[in-house]
């Protein structure tokens, strides 16, 4: 299976093609596509290729399929004996992602 490993917005992901992939808020339109550069590794049917720290002519095709938000956490902040009691809620922008070509 033919997969690689690529760093986006400063975290990484194993991907492969045909996944689907949610990430941070990314510019760009519904339905536009991407190409990303900065692949760490790939391995094609058992041929390694690990970068230094990039692979040099690899790239990973994505397309923008949505935005939207995530579920919703809860912050809460307790002190005891002091009546300190604070709530706060957070939802963060996301868009999902659908990894098309691995080259």
């Amino acid at each position: 299976m033919k997969y690689a490993v690529i760093q986006l917005q400063g975290k990484q992901y194993r991907v492969h093609e045909g996944q689907m992939l949610t990430v941070d808020l990314l510019e760009g339109e519904v339905g536009s596509s991407k190409e990303i550069t900065d692949v760490l590794l790939v391995n094609d049917e058992g041929k390694i290729k690990v970068g230094n720290p990039t692979v040099k002519g690899a790239k990973v095709t994505v397309k923008i399929v949505e935005h939207g938000k995530d579920a919703k956490i809860k912050v809460f902040k307790y002190k005891s004996k002091s009546k300190y009691r604070k709530s706060h809620g957070h939802r963060q922008q996301i868009t999902n992602l659908e990894v098309t070509k691995i080259a």
